[in-house]
């Protein structure tokens, strides 16, 4: 919980309590020790007490071990010292009623700590974001309606853009409404794509993503983790790599990839702002992509809802993420392991499907890596090198806004957005006893 309390002076200071740390500190700083981290520990001990320069030291002792070497190899003892590190230096800041140094720090604890002291990280967000929103002035917040996509765009210039034969063969059936039954049956078993319309209504997403106040308002001051395309040619890379690795291990500012690509901690006013002026960090676009916002900010989780044919076939959820991003972004061709919804929120995407029994054809990457990414660049055919790829009979569509896309799994796919575009991704796995071919 939030509290007031009285300092030494009598003058009121906040407060926000941390009952897992709590409970659990003795044990982990035990845990800490018995990985070398003595110096670590002393300054932990200072920090409980107060001492906000000790808990900025624990801060960025913790940081260096997280950046020791690659993510998976980082010991979890060390994600959840940064963590409470992030809780005692947040509670100095919330403490001076600095709200919003409050917010990015423990943003950090979140998305770079581990999961010991996630409730607590949860809570204390909750009440520093109530303080914070007492306090932001209207003016703050940018022009009062502002829409992100508020007018249509040229078709005949959009199919310049999408790759060779793109609309021109067979487009992916739309159906409104599509019950659980006849989507059980017509699509999931026999591993059919289709456009599901008027499902999304109900969700306030629908109304409210494309309202920049709105956004502003619930997560304005959130830190988040956004790629950097520092070239077009690079882009392939980066969404290759994203699909392989999971969505938490975030490598910020550390490319292991490839030359054309970083990652960057920014608040999502700042991103909201690049993408409205259509500037960018280092001479790309900035992409929000398949980051776990909604577990980091609960506002926006409930504004939207799970799709009932996410548990169609008796599995469970595996995934839920955000895909947010400038006109021009690009998803190049790959394939995915799991049951997908792609719901479209705000704006629009091109996207081109190919059966999962051309993979063959389609050239995957070698190695564990890349290999559920096509070596094929849609957007710069080597005839070459792939002689045949343009007569792989494929089918492709226009996502609109309010509508969502079922993607089979190991159906390989390519996307394009068209205009700033929010939307949602919904993984669900295969249930035991699925009788899906």
């Amino acid at each position: 919980m939030s509290s007031t309390t009285a300092s030494g002076d009598g003058t009121p200071s906040l407060h926000f309590d941390t009952p897992t740390l709590d409970r659990e500190l003795a044990a982990l700083l035990h845990s800490i020790s018995e990985h070398g981290g003595y110096a670590y520990v002393s300054m932990a001990a200072l920090a409980a007490g107060g001492d906000i320069r000790a808990a900025e030291a624990a801060c960025e002792m913790a940081w260096e071990q997280l950046h020791s070497g690659p993510w998976h190899s980082v010991l979890p003892v060390w994600r959840d010292a940064y963590s409470m590190a992030c809780l005692h230096v947040a509670r100095h800041h919330y403490g001076n009623g600095e709200f919003r140094e409050a917010l990015r720090v423990l943003d950090l604890g979140i998305i770079m700590g581990g999961t010991l002291l996630r409730k607590d990280l949860d809570s204390a967000v909750a009440k520093v974001s109530e303080q914070a929103r007492r306090t932001v002035r209207v003016s703050e917040l940018g022009d009062s309606g502002h829409r992100f996509v508020d007018r249509d765009f040229n078709m005949a210039e959009v199919l310049q853009l999408l790759p060779i034969k793109s609309l021109s063969s067979t487009l992916v059936v739309k159906k409104s409404a599509l019950s659980l039954d006849k989507f059980l049956k017509d699509h999931y078993l026999s591993r059919s794509p289709v456009i599901i319309r008027d499902c999304m209504a109900h969700w306030p997403a629908s109304a409210k993503w494309n309202d920049e106040d709105y956004l502003l308002r619930v997560a304005g001051d959130r830190t988040v983790p956004v790629e950097i395309f520092l070239s077009w040619q690079g882009c392939w890379k980066l969404f290759s790599s994203i699909h392989e690795i999971p969505s938490n291990t975030h490598k910020v500012g550390k490319n292991y990839l490839c030359a054309e690509w970083k990652q960057e901690l920014i608040t999502f006013s700042e991103f909201i702002q690049r993408i409205k002026s259509g500037a960018c960090s280092l001479g790309g676009p900035t992409y929000l992509a398949q980051h776990p916002l909604f577990d980091q900010i609960n506002e926006l989780r409930k504004d939207i809802f799970i799709p009932d044919y996410c548990f169609a076939g008796g599995g469970e959820l595996r995934s839920l993420n955000a895909w947010f991003g400038p006109a021009g972004t690009v998803t190049p061709l790959h394939h995915d392991p799991h049951h997908n919804i792609l719901a479209q929120v705000v704006g629009k995407k091109y996207i081109r499907l190919y059966s999962s029994s051309l993979s063959e054809e389609l050239s995957p990457h070698s190695g564990t890596m890349l290999s559920n990414s096509s070596q094929v660049d849609l957007d710069d055919v080597d005839e070459r090198k792939f002689p045949k790829v343009q007569e792989l009979e494929f089918v492709d569509c226009i996502l609109e806004e309010g509508e969502m896309l079922y993607i089979p799994p190991k159906w390989w796919h390519y996307v394009r957005s068209l205009t700033t575009s929010f939307s949602v991704s919904f993984w669900w796995s295969e249930g035991d006893n699925s009788d899906a071919s």
